[in-house]
């Protein structure tokens, strides 16, 4: 028998969604370890090439393509917001490796385990986006909401101690920038949720 084959653009957004997940594990395991910074930055740098072709080849197909499984402009959203996620764990490790930063503190590794773990719910709800299961993707919108929420919390905690604690000048600059950039990417995996909301409304 033969096996259907999935849709293109459903494809596509189903491998993007796994190389997130790949990138913030790999974000994880090596952010409380700077050992070798400069491998850090270009690994990230392959994870965020290999999400922008997702979108290259995305934008190619819904110029050929006539009938699409779900609103041209839902896809596009869906990839372009999918794309912010990738690009703030890559410009955070570049900044890493430009501010010369030394190892990282509690708040860096928490802000790390809130991005994995919104990196996990996406690549749930994607798959279940790709077959059909809507109003199953509500949970993992709903826990992404309240992640969001988590990097908001931490955000207030870790600059209320960077303004306590830090005395140097451009050490604040650099670890606020740092926090502030966690956060938006936060943000950005809430961006995502709010996507995936419009979806199931209009297919539902």
């Amino acid at each position: 028998m033969r096996v259907k084959k999935k849709d293109i653009f459903f494809q596509t957004l189903e491998n993007m969604a796994d190389t997130i997940v790949q990138a913030a594990d790999y974000f994880t395991a090596h952010v409380s370890d700077f050992d070798n910074i400069s491998d850090f930055a270009k690994a990230m740098k392959e994870y965020e090439k290999k999400c922008d072709e997702f979108v290259h080849t995305t934008i190619k197909e819904l110029n050929k393509t006539f009938i699409t499984p779900i609103e041209r402009d839902d896809i596009m959203g869906l990839v372009t917001t999918m794309d912010d996620v990738i690009d703030g764990l890559e410009a955070t490790v570049s900044r890493f490796y430009m501010y010369h930063l030394g190892n990282p503190d509690k708040y860096i590794v928490q802000f790390g385990e809130i991005l994995r773990n919104s990196a996990y719910e996406i690549q749930k709800a994607v798959h279940l986006l790709s077959s059909k299961k809507l109003l199953a993707i509500r949970e993992h919108t709903i826990r992404l909401n309240d992640l969001e929420n988590q990097g908001d919390e931490l955000l207030r905690i870790c600059i209320n101690e960077l303004f306590k604690s830090v005395t140097d000048p451009i050490e604040l600059i650099k670890k606020k920038e740092i926090y502030e950039r966690l956060e938006t990417t936060t943000d950005a995996c809430e961006h995502v949720a709010n996507m995936l909301e419009s979806i199931i409304m209009r297919n539902s």
